[in-house]
């Protein structure tokens, strides 16, 4: 086969998929990185950080960075906004930490995010922040 009509016909499903994993996979290592991953279960470190909001805030902080890590790098994100969402995270965090409004955020992943976190239209779990912009 010509190389030119293998190159613009092959199924590149998979191979998408797998840069895509191996792209959030590497903003997930940076994100370890720079927010790191806290204290291990057990020791005293974190027994002292449980009766804080410290590991949920470092949970929040480390999806912000691995999203804006996905989106300098061109991925969508989707999957990290919906783990924010039920992190509590608030259209405004995610605008503020990705640099456009709560709106533009919400305009962006909102329909999206709530197809996954209420898939039957019942409404969205009591964590997710009833924020939408009206």
């Amino acid at each position: 086969m010509d190389p030119i009509t293998l190159a613009t016909e092959a199924d590149i499903t998979a191979a998408t998929r797998a840069v895509v994993t191996a792209a959030a996979t590497e903003a997930g290592r940076i994100a370890d990185e720079i927010i790191g991953t806290g204290p291990l279960p057990g020791t005293p470190e974190w027994e002292a950080e449980q009766s804080t909001d410290l590991p949920a805030r470092r949970s929040i902080a480390w999806h912000l960075l691995s999203l804006r890590v996905q989106l300098a790098a061109g991925l969508d994100g989707i999957e990290t906004v919906v783990v924010l969402r039920v992190q509590g995270a608030t259209w405004a965090t995610l605008g503020q930490a990705i640099g456009m409004s709560r709106q533009s955020a919400h305009e962006r992943w909102g329909a999206r995010s709530a197809a996954v976190l209420d898939p039957v239209g019942d409404g969205l779990p009591e964590i997710v922040p009833n924020d939408s912009p009206a």
